[in-house]
């Protein structure tokens, strides 16, 4: 593959094509496997990495601040606090600042128009670390890790089960353009956002993948290749927890369901994980596990897609 993505943003998966995502997801399979070999490689020696938490987080600031020190670069963490963001400095002020300092920010934060204003004042490449609406590295590294355990993603169906959140909206853009079917299981008034479902649908079209929305679990995971479940209650969302809670609770994923996957499904959970309440401990502690494959998945992934764009 020859895509030159330097200077490019990540914003949501809508905005790259299938040849980009294989770009980043092929150079994350080189960078793993010299990693794994012991060989030093610094692609990004003299580079750095501003990283922006408005929403703290465990996987994501160590990927990217290991992953960047691995390839020879610098990384600075930057909670709002440490900003003038917290004392009224625009957003887009912010970006055009910080493109004077260093080669690319990540930013993790809440609303999606936020990363958007960023991008469009920053003049290095912007990487959307989350926000409410999109997760487009944790997709990456979850196509990464399907990749390597079936040997390929076109032609797979994939099972999201429970709230339609910014997993959601990711996986369904994510597996549209790799050719992978996406159906979600979601209670009323849960389901994912019928805009962005729709995007997915488009894309989808020109792969031949499959994107659904359906009320039922077991209809949603039968036959499926993959098994996919997030948290019920995401960070902010404290104060509606028991309604929630409540509309979910049909939704756990039980090894009574998974077994109405194929025999070689795999569990996937993006983490934190909390057993007993989205999904049984005797699932995602089980032998169809990846979820820690795909944890470190975030590492690797994230390394092609900073080695390309930066």
């Amino acid at each position: 593959m020859a895509v030159n993505l330097k200077g490019k943003d990540l914003l949501t998966l809508h905005d790259w094509s299938s040849e980009e995502i294989w770009q980043v997801l092929k150079t994350a399979e080189h960078l793993k496997r010299l990693r794994h070999m012991g060989q030093r490689f610094e692609p990004l020696s003299g580079k750095t990495l501003a990283m922006i938490f408005a929403k703290p987080s465990t996987r994501t600031r160590v990927s990217f601040e290991a992953g960047v020190t691995q390839l020879g670069g610098h990384a600075l963490y930057l909670s709002t606090n440490d900003l003038q963001l917290g004392r009224g400095e625009t957003i887009a002020d912010t970006g055009r600042v910080l493109s004077r300092f260093v080669d690319a920010i990540m930013i993790r934060t809440f609303k999606h128009s936020h990363v958007e204003e960023l991008a469009e004042a920053a003049t290095v490449p912007v990487i959307n670390g989350l926000t409410d609406d999109y997760h487009p590295c944790q997709v990456l590294a979850d196509l990464l890790t399907i990749y390597e355990k079936k040997g390929r993603i076109e032609g797979l169906k994939l099972a999201y089960v429970g709230d339609g959140n910014n997993m959601t909206h990711s996986l369904m853009l994510g597996g549209a353009k790799l050719g992978m079917s996406v159906v979600c299981a979601s209670p009323a008034g849960l389901s994912p956002n019928p805009a962005i479902v729709e995007k997915a649908r488009a894309a989808a079209a020109a792969t031949g993948a499959e994107i659904s929305v359906v009320n039922s679990a077991a209809a949603a995971v039968a036959g499926a290749d993959i098994v996919y479940t997030d948290v019920f209650v995401s960070m902010g969302q404290d104060a509606d927890r028991e309604r929630k809670l409540q509309a979910l609770a049909g939704y756990r994923i039980t090894t009574a369901l998974m077994a109405q996957a194929k025999p070689d499904a795999l569990f996937m959970h993006c983490l934190p994980a909390h057993r007993g309440e989205e999904v049984e401990a005797a699932v995602i502690d089980g032998p169809q596990s990846v979820v820690f494959d795909e944890a470190e998945n975030r590492l690797h992934a994230q390394n092609g897609l900073m080695v390309l764009v930066m």
